[in-house]
């Protein structure tokens, strides 16, 4: 296995995290030029999962799910899995960043009730990108959350659910903007999966984008078709639903193995935010935080990639990623140049998917609502000022004194600032009072629920 730590990678090259700019006013997409043949070209299937934090999965050091996510751990085995990989704590705005590439603060994609103000007519997504340098595009399942459609986006094809609940054993679904009843017990997930399998058998010889947004594990925690009869405690529903997920993604690989496609498909996978139900620990030790905190197990999430013949196998890559890197990420494997005068926040970790150094980011930004933080390989600095040693994260965020003479935090305080300084995010799109209010309540609530359980 090659393990490449968080020392020995990220040192290495001169990383920024700042936003990068493209000149110009336009918003043309182009194809890249030199070296970009349509040969060299991925397929790439996006697999994000709901509400899956580091702590549900095996090959992540979970304790409870050792050995039991199979599929997961044999696309980690087989390619790379990032260790500092940074969603947002909650769906909606994390989904705004991987359509956008930009932080919350640009797009007004600030929380889940804001994150339809990300406008297609307003945005470049990553779709439109790809789809303008002839690749196929489809969504398959949950979309909730951002405005318009997915076909608005850039989706050729896509399939999700019209409501807001009962998602798992749904009565109708949306397919290509019209409604369709299910079959009285076909389970929701099913449904979409075989769509998208679909979509990729009828595209097989022409380049692809299937971002394949899973419902599971989003509560409700409800039975799968695998689950024993008269299951119902809420515990084995939780791993009924982990073991199902893992299925349908190796399901994703049997597949593409079946098509011939796997040296020709780049696969990611990785979770929408922390961990919500039933949170675990790793080594005996639990996560600090959990969904909808800014804490690290809020946004701290798993990232495997898996190119077969390309990414090297057993590679464990302490760079530090968030969601906005996924645009450039994907253009740049597709060939397409970036849109421009838009300011995009990624940064392109393509060279790594094929086993080079890369430019790895220096920092990594997180925002919900009116909370940010930026935080760095082993400090975090948060919008009240408040500076947090995180060498022993995701378990433990020691606080450092404001005075504190540690010639390392000091450092530490004043490079982190001056990256929020550049950022601004106070200067972009921000909640009005009302808003700010409303969302203090419902972190509120999830603090009580979160005790009362």
């Amino acid at each position: 296995m090659s393990r490449i730590t968080r020392r020995g990678f990220l040192r290495a090259g001169v990383a920024t995290g700042a936003a990068v700019t493209f000149g110009g006013l336009g918003r043309r997409l182009l194809a890249a030029g030199e070296g970009a043949g349509a040969e060299s070209r991925p397929n790439i299937v996006f697999i994000l999962s709901d509400d899956y934090g580091l702590d549900g999965v095996g090959c992540y050091g979970s304790d409870r799910f050792k050995g039991k996510t199979p599929h997961l751990d044999a696309l980690a085995a087989g390619g790379i899995r990032f260790e500092q990989c940074y969603s947002t704590p909650l769906c909606g705005p994390t989904r705004c960043e991987i359509m956008t590439g930009r932080y919350p603060f640009r797009t007004g994609g600030l929380t889940n009730q804001t994150a339809k103000n990300p406008r297609p007519q307003d945005e470049v997504s990553i779709a439109k990108a790809l789809k303008g340098v002839g690749y196929a595009t489809c969504q398959a399942g949950k979309w909730r959350q951002m405005s318009a459609t997915p076909g608005d986006w850039g989706f050729d094809e896509y399939m999700t659910d019209p409501t807001a609940g009962g998602y798992f054993w749904e009565k109708t679904c949306t397919r290509n903007g019209e409604t369709v009843r299910i079959p009285e017990g076909k389970y929701y997930p099913d449904l979409t999966h075989d769509f998208a399998m679909h979509f990729i058998e009828r595209h097989k010889d022409k380049p692809f984008f299937l971002y394949y947004a899973s419902h599971l594990v989003h509560g409700p925690i409800l039975r799968t078709p695998d689950t024993g009869h008269g299951t119902t405690e809420a515990a084995a529903l939780y791993n009924d639903n982990v073991a199902y997920l893992d299925k349908q993604v190796g399901k994703v690989v049997a597949e593409l193995d079946r098509l011939g496609l796997r040296e020709k498909t780049l696969i990611v996978f990785s979770g929408d935010n922390g961990t919500a139900f039933q949170s675990g620990t790793i080594g005996g030790r639990r996560i600090n935080g959990h969904k909808g905190t800014m804490l690290e197990g809020g946004a701290r999430v798993p990232l495997i990639a898996n190119w077969k013949g390309a990414t090297p196998p057993g590679t464990v890559l302490g760079d530090l990623v968030d969601f906005s890197d996924l645009f450039p990420t994907f253009a740049e494997l597709g060939g397409a140049k970036m849109p421009e005068g838009v300011t995009i926040d990624g940064l392109s970790f393509a060279p790594q998917l094929r086993g080079q150094k890369g430019n790895p980011r220096e920092w990594i930004f997180v925002q919900l609502g009116a909370h940010w933080y930026v935080r760095n390989d082993n400090w975090k600095l948060n919008r009240a000022g408040e500076l947090f040693d995180m060498k022993e994260s995701p378990f433990v965020e020691k606080p450092v004194p404001p005075d504190a003479q540690d010639e390392a935090a000091k450092a530490a305080r004043q490079r982190l600032k001056s990256a929020l300084d550049r950022l601004n995010p106070a200067g972009g799109k921000v909640l009005s009072p009302a808003e700010e209010e409303a969302e203090k309540a419902r972190r509120q609530k999830r603090k009580q629920k979160q005790k009362a359980k």
